[in-house]
Parts: structure tokens; sequence; C-alpha cells
């Protein structure tokens, strides 16, 4: 008998666990894992690394072996030449002065950077993404949930008008009526569910899975205005530590060694040359006895520029226009950096002003529906104010929910903008949900 009892109990059990709605940070963690878009830009990073190593070469020795072999065969009327040759080499060079490769490996240095600055800010996006979407699903759910609510209400109210138009207590516009209010519910039911499964699919598409089941915000939730208060310290960091801003920054510096670089194509390179190398013989020539020979060099070999048919002094030109390109490139992203500060700043105190003009609005629509439904029964109220109270507390309730979710985002793309968005940011709007 017992077991006939724990039975049900461990279905249960198990039922629940499998029921169990996904969070924010869960979400965000498959998002990490199959997001195409992330994926993508760790891929880049991997390859900008590459650049330091690549601009380190150009410093290092190269070593080389290489040989030729040939056969000479040549005869006149006084003598005769027929012989093998081999020669093998192996030659080592150190570069010794090369300014210009010092500053590509200068500038490598500074690519890694900006490859990880451009993942840095793909990192944000991933985030501000995720919760968009995720955002986007629940206010989808509201809007359903509202909408059934809704229904249920006006059908509710279609019941009532029609016993009181068969007991003569009303009339048939009152019925006519609540049965538009219900046939326009189920139109919008239809179309609220559609959005639904768009919200999903747009979803899955980051996360690479159908999302599920996914944890709702706390009712009666309040919400904080961001910390510091003031908008120049988001404003200030938005220029220096913005990401976009940063890989602006180092876009400029490429610039300026890139016309170093250039300069430094004219003047002179000195490198450090070794080599070994074997030389085998057979056959008969006139200058040289059949066997092997052993040479070893070590020595520098230098080079002087003179002329080069302008083009050094071109790329210099190209060099300083692109420099002045990347500077204006920076200002722009400074003005877009502030300005995407300035506008989730507005947006967090404005969501946060529109959250407790709703909750208000919230319970003087609940008010106002009571007294409708009173009056509705005690026969000072038609039923289409009934019908246009119960819709106005719905709308009201579903603008409340979508407020809370705007200002959510609008502080993650605040801290986005600030260039200080973690993980952390999402963790703690992850403690705003319950299952």
């Amino acid at each position: 008998m017992r077991n006939f009892v724990l039975a049900p109990l461990i279905a249960c059990a198990f039922l629940s666990q499998a029921a169990q709605a996904a969070d924010l940070l869960q979400v965000y963690r498959d998002a990490v894992s199959n997001d195409a878009v992330i994926a993508s830009a760790r891929a880049a990073l991997t390859a900008g690394e590459e650049r330091s190593v690549q601009g380190r070469a150009g410093l290092l020795p190269t070593i080389a072996f290489g040989g030729s072999n040939s056969r000479v065969n040549a005869s006149s009327a006084s003598y005769s030449t027929d012989y093998n040759s081999n020669t093998y080499a192996l030659t080592l060079t150190q570069p010794l002065v090369r300014m210009a490769n010092l500053e590509v490996y200068r500038q490598g240095k500074l690519s890694v950077a900006v490859s990880q600055a451009v993942y840095a800010q793909a990192q944000q996006d991933l985030i501000t993404r995720v919760a968009q979407a995720y955002f986007d699903v629940l206010a989808a759910q509201d809007s359903l949930a509202f909408l059934k609510a809704q229904e249920a209400a006006i059908s509710e109210q279609l019941a009532s008008a029609k016993r009181n138009f068969e007991v003569g207590t009303s009339t048939i516009t009152d019925t006519n009526e609540a049965q538009a209010r219900y046939d326009l519910a189920i139109a919008q039911q239809i179309a609220a569910q559609n959005d639904l499964d768009v919200r999903n699919a747009a979803l899955q598409q980051i996360i690479g899975k159908p999302p599920g089941m996914l944890s709702m915000l706390r009712p009666g939730l309040k919400l904080t205005a961001p910390v510091p208060v003031q908008i120049e310290p988001w404003v200030n960091s938005a220029e220096q530590a913005n990401f976009g801003v940063v890989s602006q920054q180092l876009a400029l510096e490429i610039a300026q060694r890139e016309i170093v670089r250039n300069r430094d194509g004219h003047l002179p390179t000195l490198d450090l040359v070794a080599s070994r190398s074997r030389t085998n013989q057979s056959g008969t020539s006139l200058t040289t006895a059949s066997g092997t020979a052993d040479a070893t060099s070590v020595g520098v070999q230098w080079s002087i520029p003179i002329f080069s048919g302008f083009a050094v002094t071109s790329k210099v030109r190209e060099a300083i226009a692109l420099e002045d390109k990347a500077r204006s490139d920076l200002e722009s992203a400074k003005r877009t950096a502030a300005q995407s500060a300035h506008t989730s700043y507005l947006g967090v105190n404005s969501g946060l002003a529109q959250i407790r003009a709703y909750e208000a609005a919230e319970i003087s629509s609940q008010s106002a529906l009571e007294s409708n439904r009173l009056g509705y029964q005690v026969g000072v109220r038609i039923n289409i104010d009934v019908l246009n109270a119960q819709q106005q507390l719905y709308s009201t309730r579903q603008l409340l929910a979508k407020a809370r979710y705007d200002t959510l985002l609008a502080g993650l793309r605040l801290k986005s903008a600030a260039g200080t968005l973690k993980e952390e940011d999402l963790a703690q709007i992850n403690a705003l949900l319950q299952q």
C-alpha cells in the first residue's frame, strides 16, 4: 500500500522538476555556448591574437635551407667540360636595424588590443540581445495572458447581459456590445499568440534551442534609480571606457604608427647574415677539381634606399590621410557613446516614472471597475461602462509590465554604453525573477 502512495508523489516530483522554468542567467549561458554571433566574435578574437606573433616575427632571425642541383656540359675546339654540381646552404638572417619592422611589431600588439575590445563589445551586445529577447517573450506572454483574462471577464459580462435580457431588465444592446467585445478579444488573442511564437523564435535563434518556460518578474517589484544618480559620470565613462571608443582609440594609434612605419622606408637597413654551404662536384671541370667543398660565412648586409619612384612619399601621405580618418572616427564613436548613455539614462528615469504612474493607474482602474460593476448591478451604469473599465484595467496592467521590462533593458544599455556591463549585472536582474 505504501508503494501506491509514494509512486504518485515521486512522479509529481519529477514532473515539477522537468517543468521548472529557465531563468535569465540560464538562457544567457545557453546563448554564450550556442549563439552564432558571439561564436564568430570569439573566432575573430583568436585570429586577431595572432597579429602580435606575426609582428614579432619581423624582429626575429629567419633560417632557410636551400640548394641547387645542376649538370654542366660545355665544349669547344680547345676544351670540353662535363660535370655535376650539387650545392646546399643553411642561411641565418637576423635583422639588426629595421625600424619599419619595429613599428609593425608595435602595431601587432595594438591590433590584439583592438580584437579584445571588439570581443568585449560583442559580449556586452550578447547580454543586451539576450535580455531584449527574454523580456520580449515575457511581454508577449503577458499580453496573451491579459487578453485571456479579459476574455474571461467579457464572457462573464456577456452571460450576465444575456440573463438580464431574458428577464427583461436590460436591452439587446448590452448583449450585442458584450458579444462584439468578446469577438474582438478572440481576434486579439490570435494575434497575440502569433506574436508570442515570433518572440520565441527570436530567442531560439540566439540560444540555439526552444526556450521553453521562462521565469517571470516577481509581482509588485520595485526598481531603483541607476547609481550614480547624476548623468555626467555616465556620459564621461561612455566617452572613455565604451569599447567602441576604446577600439577607435587603438585604431588611431595604429594609424599614427603607420605613418612612422612608412617614413622608415627612407632609412637604411642592416642585417646579420651567416651561412654554411657544401658543394659536391663530380666530373671534369677546367676550374674546379671533383670533390666536396665546405664554406662558412658571417657578415653584415646593409642597404640604403635612394629612389623608389616616390612610392614611400605617397604611402606617407596616404597614412596621414588615414590618420585623419581614424581621428574623425574616434570623435564619432565618442559622440555616439555619449548619446547612447544619455538616451539610456533618460530611458531608465522615464521608465521609473512611468512605472509609478501605471501602478497608481492600476489601483484607480481596479476601483473604477468595481464601481462600474456595482453601478451596473443597481442600474446606474450600463454594460458598455463595465466593458470599458475592464479593458482599461487590463491595458494598464499590460503597460505596467512592459514599462518594467523596458526600464530594466534601459539600465543594461546604460551600463553597456558606459563600458561597465558584465554578467554580474545580468545576475542582479535574474534575482528579481521568480519560478
